[in-house]
C-alpha cells in the first residue's frame, strides 16, 4: 500500500494529542507542523500541503474544538474530512453518452500503464454492465503497442480494431469508430499514442484525435510512482486536452502516494480509478473518503465487503458458516474457503483494510508467501476423501508420514498445519455460537491490539485501551461505513 509511511507519520503526529487532557494552541501548532512534514515527505504538492494545513488549522483553532469534549477526536475528524475534500469528496462516475457508443480516449506517457488500463476498464464494464466494448489501437509509435492491445483483447474476449503501424492515427480512429457503429459497441476505447515526455507533436495529434472522436471521457493514465512528476504530467495534459478524469496506476508499488493527494487539487479533475495489481481485474473505483480512512489507519471495510460480495459465493459461504456452527467444518471446506479468500487479493492487503490493522506491528510487515498456501493445498490434496471429511483419522503417525511424502513437505509441517486447523475449527465454532473469548484472547496477545475483536482494539502508538484515540478513530471508520451503507440504500430505493 502506497501510504504506509504517510499513515505511520500521521498516526504519530495525532497520537501526541491523546496524551493531553486539554489541547492548546501550541499543541495544535506542533501537530500541524508534523502533519505538514509528513505530507511533504510523501511528495504531496507544496501548494496543496499549505492549503490543507491552513484549512485544518482554521477549523481546529476555534474554541469549540480545543475547549470541547474529546478535542483530539475532533481534530482527527477534521483531518479526515480535509483529506477527503482534497481528493474530491465523492467518487466520480464515468461520463456516459446518452446514445451508444460512449467513447473513452486513453492518454498518458509511455510506461504509465495506459494500454493495460484500457483493457482492465473494458473488462470491468463488460463484467459489471454486460457491455460490448471495442478497443482501437491508435498508438503506432511505441514498439509492440498494437500487439499488446491485441493480446489483451484476446485475453478478455474484447475485439480490437487496428490497421497496423503504417496508417495515420487519425485515420485509424475514423475507421475504428465506423467499425464500432457496425458492431453496435456500447463503449469504444481509443488507445492513443504516448511519449516519454510531453511534446508539441504528441499534443497536436491527440488534439486532432479528440476533434475526430468527440470523446465522452478523456482519461489520463498516470504512474503513481513518479511522485511530483505525476502532478506535472496531469497539469500538462489537462491544459491542452481538458481531460475529464485520471486513472492512477501502480498504487500498490513502492511509492509515497503524494500524487493521489495532489492531482485533484492541482488540476480540478477527479481521480476516477486506481490500479493496484497486475491482474486484469485489479482496477477499482477511486473513493476519496475510503482512501482518507486508509491513510489515517482507519481501514477500508466497505471495499473489503465489496470484494467479498464480488469474489465469494454467498450460498457456499452460508453453508460453510452453518458447518462452523455445528463443528462439522472439514478439509474440503477449508480448501474452498482458502481459494475464495485468495481470489480477493493478497491476504496481507485484506487484513490491512480492517480498522486499526494497517500499521499494527503484528501485521505491518506481514507477508504471506503464495508458496505457503500452495504447500497447505498440497498436504490437503494428499489426503484420501475419507480423511478430508473426517480429520480425526489423521491422528495416526503413519497417515501423517504418508501426507508428508505425498506433499513433499516435512512431517513437522504437516503436524503444525493439522494443529492450526483444529484450533481454528474450535475457535470458529465457538464464535459462531456467540463465544468470542478465544478470538479476543488471541488478538489481545498481539502488540497494539489491546484485546477486543480483530482490528477493533487500540492502534500502535495510540495506546491499547478502548478509550484511546485509536479506538475513537476506529469508531469513526465504522460510522463512516454505516453512513455510506445508508446512502447506498437510498440510491437503490430511488
Amino acid at each position: 500500500m502506497a501510504f504506509e509511511g504517510l499513515t505511520e507519520r500521521l498516526q504519530n503526529a495525532l497520537s501526541g494529542l491523546r496524551r493531553k487532557g486539554k489541547v492548546t494552541d501550541a499543541d495544535l501548532r506542533d501537530t500541524m507542523r508534523e502533519i505538514r512534514l509528513a505530507l511533504l515527505e510523501a511528495d504531496v504538492n507544496f501548494g496543496v500541503v499549505k492549503e490543507f494545513v491552513r484549512n485544518v488549522r482554521e477549523k481546529a483553532a476555534g474554541s469549540k474544538v480545543l475547549e470541547g469534549l474529546n478535542p483530539a477526536q475532533q481534530i482527527v475528524k477534521i483531518v479526515d474530512e480535509e483529506l477527503t475534500a482534497m481528493m474530491g469528496a465523492e467518487a466520480a462516475p464515468l461520463n456516459k453518452s446518452p446514445k451508444i457508443p460512449t467513447v473513452i480516449m486513453m492518454v498518458g506517457l509511455q510506461g504509465a500503464g495506459k494500454t493495460t488500463t484500457a483493457g482492465k476498464l473494458a473488462l470491468k464494464l463488460k463484467n459489471e454492465e454486460n457491455a460490448r466494448p471495442l478497443m482501437i489501437a491508435a498508438d503506432i509509435y511505441r514498439p509492440a503497442a498494437i500487439d499488446q492491445l491485441k493480446t489483451l483483447g484476446e485475453q478478455i474476449d474484447v475485439p480490437v480494431f487496428e490497421l497496423g503501424t503504417g496508417v495515420d492515427p487519425r485515420e485509424i480512429v475514423r475507421q475504428g469508430l465506423a467499425k464500432a457503429a457496425e458492431l453496435k459497441a456500447d463503449y469504444v476505447f481509443i488507445d492513443a499514442a504516448g511519449r516519454l515526455q510531453i511534446d508539441e507533436a504528441l499534443m497536436q495529434e491527440l488534439a486532432d484525435v479528440k476533434d475526430i472522436a468527440q470523446p465522452d471521457e478523456i482519461l489520463l493514465v498516470v504512474d503513481a510512482m513518479t511522485g511530483q512528476n505525476a502532478t506535472e504530467t496531469a497539469d500538462g495534459f489537462n491544459g491542452r486536452l481538458d481531460i475529464t478524469g485520471v486513472v492512477l496506476t501502480k498504487l500498490d508499488g513502492d511509492t509515497r502516494g503524494g500524487a493521489a493527494l495532489s492531482i485533484r487539487a492541482v488540476t480540478g479533475k477527479p481521480i476516477k480509478f486506481v490500479g493496484q495489481g497486475e491482474k486484469m481485474t485489479d482496477l477499482d473505483v477511486f473513493y476519496p473518503d475510503r482512501m482518507a480512512s486508509r491513510i489515517l489507519g482507519m481501514g477500508d471495510l466497505l471495499t473489503l465487503i465489496e470484494k467479498a460480495q464480488k469474489d465469494v459465493d454467498e450460498k457456499q459461504a452460508a453453508a460453510t458458516m452453518e458447518k462452523m456452527r455445528q463443528n462439522t467444518f472439514d478439509f474440503n471446506d477449508f480448501i474452498d474457503q482458502m481459494e475464495q479468500v485468495t481470489k480477493m487479493g493478497p491476504i496481507e492487503d485484506l487484513v490491512k483494510m480492517i480498522p486499526g490493522m494497517a500499521n499494527n506491528p503484528a501485521v505491518k510487515n506481514m507477508q504471506v508467501d503464495p508458496k505457503d498456501i500452495d504447500h497447505i493445498k498440497a498436504i490437503v490434496l494428499s489426503m484420501t476423501p475419507a480423511e478430508r471429511e473426517d480429520p480425526e483419522l489423521l491422528k495416526r503417525p503413519s497417515r501423517k508420514r504418508r501426507l508428508a511424502g505425498g506433499a513433499g513437505r516435512p512431517v513437522e509441517e504437516v503436524n503444525r498445519m493439522l494443529k492450526q486447523f483444529n484450533q481454528m475449527k474450535q475457535m470458529m465454532s465457538k464464535a459462531m455460537n456467540g463465544d468470542t473469548s478465544q478470538i479476543e484472547q488471541m488478538m489481545g496477545g498481539m502488540p497494539g491490539m489491546g484485546g477486543g475483536m480483530p482490528g477493533m482494539g487500540g492502534m500502535p502508538g495510540m495506546g491499547g485501551n478502548g478509550g484511546g484515540l485509536g479506538a475513537k478513530m476506529q469508531q469513526m471508520a465504522m460510522k463512516k461505513m454505516a453512513r455510506q451503507i445508508q446512502k447506498n440504500k437510498k440510491k437503490r430505493k430511488r
